[in-house]
């Protein structure tokens, strides 16, 4: 008998452990106090007073913008030009690119990633991800009937290359296409950033892969901007100049990382291409995907976006800076900390969050309990422990790693 639901749909309850965590954590600062509570598992900045941090820059410009601005329509589904031009223009930056481009506005870096996913992939394909990563990629692909196979993260202390490229080329052989996911740099949730070598090997395998069929790289940038070396975070995407005619780059692009708007959803997804023809079958696929979906992106977001990043630039920057820098000392606090006392976690560079290594899936669930029963709030991942350090202030991050560390040891 028919349902309501269509036939090919993963119908089972949303389990979203992070949102569940989060809930378990506000019910303990409630009932001991928030100064009794190491709550890690918040995904957004957060300041030294533990409130989130929304950019003066960004948000007294925001609140300037004329109502009637407000409310209008934006010009176009896919986006204000002048938006789509200054996306292209921030993501780049001093980068030198020399492939051919288009720019879709989404509503969020999330829009990007799936109607990527979407638009790229037939029902029954596979998307290509790492093994440990944001939960919401695979779910994207499940509710549209695509699979996913995932290749390890690391090889020791570094990308590993090889299992990506094994992956990739089993997809390819049985499929004859291949759609691949690598967030960085500042992936989340391990804070790792690939290396310029180790861009030039992924650039390598996509064009040996291209001799087969047609593939498509999805890079989720959303973190970017809180890269440590800002001035060299964009230096990688030069490596893209070399991909061969049936390569394609796709960056997913997001506001509510950048500007810390995180409610107000406006991100973009950016095509790259040696061949123009290429990016504007994509692209014009992708503009009737947003013109179904989401029909508009908000004009006063994409207008603020413009504003911070040219005339507001200035105070954005510096106000930005002093986060970057802050998420720094926390990080290199804990990071320091456990290598002291021997908490183990994957290589961590810059970033929101680091993951300690926890593959035992039995000691993983027990671990995580344990730190709970301690008023210590984190987020299980695959093969292991999230740590926001997005969300802690200096304070409470000292010591915790050693405190961490003894749970472990009672597991």
């Amino acid at each position: 008998m028919k349902q309501f639901i269509k036939t090919h749909v993963d119908a089972t309850p949303i389990v979203d452990n992070v949102f569940a965590v989060v809930a378990l954590a506000q019910e303990a600062k409630a009932k001991y106090g928030a100064s009794k509570v190491i709550d890690a598992t918040i995904g957004s900045l957060n300041d030294e007073a533990g409130s989130l941090v929304a950019f003066d820059s960004v948000f007294n410009h925001y609140n300037e913008i004329d109502n009637k601005a407000k409310a209008k329509y934006a010009s176009s589904f896919s986006g204000n030009a002048d938006y789509k031009k200054q996306v292209y223009e921030w993501v780049k930056q001093d980068a030198q690119l020399d492939l051919a481009h288009k720019v879709i506005a989404t509503p969020g870096g999330s829009g990007a990633v799936s109607t990527t996913i979407n638009d790229i992939l037939d029902s029954g394909d596979t998307l290509v991800m790492p093994e440990i990563a944001w939960g919401s990629y695979k779910l994207m692909a499940t509710m549209s009937n695509i699979k996913t196979e995932t290749y390890s993260l690391f090889d020791g202390d570094a990308f590993h290359i090889s299992d990506f490229k094994r992956v990739c080329h089993e997809v390819m052989d049985r499929e004859g296409k291949v759609l691949a996911i690598i967030n960085d740099p500042c992936h989340n949730p391990t804070g790792y950033s690939l290396t310029q070598q180790e861009w030039k090997e992924v650039i390598q395998v996509l064009n040996e892969l291209s001799e087969q069929g047609p593939v498509v790289l999805m890079n989720d940038i959303a973190y970017i901007d809180f890269s440590y070396d800002i001035a060299m975070s964009r230096k990688y995407l030069e490596t893209f100049n070399e991909i061969k005619d049936n390569v394609m780059i796709v960056v997913a692009f997001s506001c509510s990382k950048t500007l810390t708007s995180y409610g107000l959803r406006c991100g973009a997804a950016l095509l790259l291409a040696q061949d123009e023809a290429s990016v504007r079958q994509v692209e014009i696929v992708m503009e009737k995907s947003a013109r179904a979906l989401w029909s508009n992106i908000p004009n006063a977001a994409m207008d603020n976006f413009v504003y911070t990043t040219t005339i507001g630039y200035d105070a954005f920057d510096k106000e930005k800076a002093y986060y970057v820098d802050l998420l720094k000392t926390r990080s290199t606090i804990f990071t320091t900390e456990a290598k002291e006392v021997g908490l183990t976690h994957y290589p961590y560079r810059e970033g929101f969050f680091v993951t300690l290594d926890i593959e035992d899936k039995e000691i993983l669930n027990a671990y995580h309990e344990a730190l709970m029963k301690e008023h210590i709030f984190t987020v299980k991942v695959n093969k292991g422990i999230r740590v926001g350090l997005c969300s802690l202030n200096i304070e409470k991050t000292k010591g915790l790693a050693k405190r961490m560390k003894d749970i472990l040891g009672t597991i």
